[in-house]
């Protein structure tokens, strides 16, 4: 394209119209330059023609059916994306949420579960939602799982999703329960054996759960020894004797692992409490509960201090347990734990999984409350089976963890402000976040309160071989 006419020296009107004073400040690469060789242009020229190029490419891609932004995000200064401007000084912009980013249809997500994250297609692609928290298991209904699902694992598994049944031991159990139902209602098909066909019976049943709610450790150990006797069984037994057998060992292992266990954890936790303790504890742990009524029912004179915390406020099931058997009882949120730590005599804890590295995976909240401990030099418990034990090593709460229910969070405060406009909700401007757990580190950890013993956490790997095998 040829180069605009310079005006006339004589100062004579030209026929080419001349350019108006606001078109002075544009810089001259800016109106339609001409076509150069790359190897001609300055620097400044290149930088324009990728900047045109990369806006080009970013309205085609609006207009395709990806959505997002491929290029045009990148640009410098004026590069566009549909429509709003983007560059130094200009408004952000949210684009459509590219496939394959953080949560998305490459790590499992579905669109029913990226709606109740993101608030479907049209708000997602409008607020800022927390991308890096998208990979926690959010509470949802049980989706549809191919095969044949018991009746008692889909009420297991609305239970589950609900919050209806909670912790780690209780939901083990009841995940047992519902398997011997599902044993005994099992037939064999022709032309094959149970020790077989059972296994994979059961792994429906067991993705149905693991599609509520995220598998704790406990339910994962269980099912793994489940899975190991039904390997084991003789394929000469006749098929009700090897359910019967099956359904007997699984009794077996709620009665050792957790029943016998939690038995041991409380005579040998309840040396450790002095007449006239002050028992610190952190939400509702059922065999912390069973060891403080334990010491309360040998006569020796204790009180308790629960904390508790938002969303699920399980302190106050504790509390109200502990207060019918006559104990004095102390209920306070975890934000004024610093004005009671130092009246405590010993902190204990629950745990949700012990790791081979001494950390403790257990409510969130637990983790502060063990550091504050150990600020003031208050001894930390964690009563724990040794069921709950994983061989594999966590750093940190971030890489898995779940969301809790947010619940009504308000219903506790004056009513002078309308309920409705109190109760918090997920909307395009705001995302409730209430991460189910956290990690104690063991520093923080005086000792683990287990049924084979009291164990340091430096020394917690050794539990497989204190049980006589590698595994549990």
């Amino acid at each position: 394209m040829a180069a605009p006419p310079r005006p006339d020296p004589t100062g004579a009107p030209s026929s080419a119209p001349q350019p108006n004073s606001s078109s002075n400040n544009v810089p001259p690469l800016a109106q339609a330059p001409e076509k150069k060789n790359p190897k001609q242009m300055t620097k400044a020229e290149r930088r324009a023609l990728q900047e045109q190029q990369r806006a080009a490419k970013a309205a085609a891609a609006v207009n395709s059916e990806k959505g997002g932004v491929k290029g045009g995000a990148k640009g410098k200064g004026g590069a566009k994306v549909s429509g709003a401007q983007v560059g130094p000084g200009s408004a952000p912009v949210t684009p459509r949420r590219p496939a394959g980013m953080g949560g998305g249809a490459a790590s499992g997500d579905t669109p029913s579960r990226r709606e109740s994250v993101y608030g479907g297609d049209d708000a997602g692609s409008q607020m800022h939602a927390l991308r890096i928290f998208s990979h926690f298991g959010l509470p949802r209904p049980p989706s549809s799982v191919k095969g044949d699902i018991h009746p008692a694992i889909v009420r297991l598994g609305l239970q589950f999703s609900r919050f209806k049944i909670t912790g780690a031991n209780a939901r083990c159990i009841a995940t047992l329960q519902a398997f011997k139902t599902v044993i005994q209602d099992y037939t064999t098909p022709p032309n094959t054996t149970l020790s077989r066909h059972l296994m994979t019976h059961l792994n429906p049943q067991i993705n149905h759960l693991v599609s509520a709610r995220p598998m704790a450790v406990t339910m994962g150990n269980a099912i793994r020894q489940l899975k190991l006797e039904i390997s084991d069984s003789d394929i000469d037994t006749p098929e009700q004797d090897a359910k019967d057998i099956l359904c007997h060992k699984i009794d077996n292992y709620i009665r050792d692992r957790i029943i016998f266990a939690d038995q041991v954890i409380e005579d040998t936790a309840g040396q450790k409490i002095k007449d006239g303790d002050v028992i610190l504890t952190f939400a509702r742990s059922s065999v912390v509960e069973k060891v403080i009524l334990n010491a309360h029912n040998d006569d020796k004179r204790i009180s308790v201090i629960v904390v508790d915390s938002r969303p699920m406020l399980e302190g106050k099931h504790l509390l109200s347990v502990l207060s019918a058997a006559n104990i004095p009882c102390t209920y306070l949120f975890l934000p004024a734990l610093g004005s009671v730590i130092g009246e405590a005599s010993t902190v204990l804890l629950g745990a949700h999984s012990l790791h081979s590295s001494g950390a403790v995976y257990a409510r969130a909240g637990s983790a502060l409350v063990a550091l504050m401990a150990r600020t003031h030099n208050v001894p930390v418990l964690v009563c724990c089976e040794t069921y709950k034990f994983a061989e594999g090593v966590v750093l940190d709460s971030f890489t898995k963890n779940e969301l809790a229910p947010a619940g009504d969070l308000f219903h506790l405060f004056p009513s002078v402000i309308p309920r409705e406009s109190l109760t918090l909700e997920s909307k395009p401007n705001l995302e409730i976040l209430s991460p189910l757990y956290d990690l104690t580190p063991p520093e923080n950890i005086t000792a683990v309160v287990t049924e084979v013993g009291i164990i340091p956490p430096n020394s917690i790997s050794s539990i497989p071989f204190t049980l006589g095998r590698q595994t549990i």
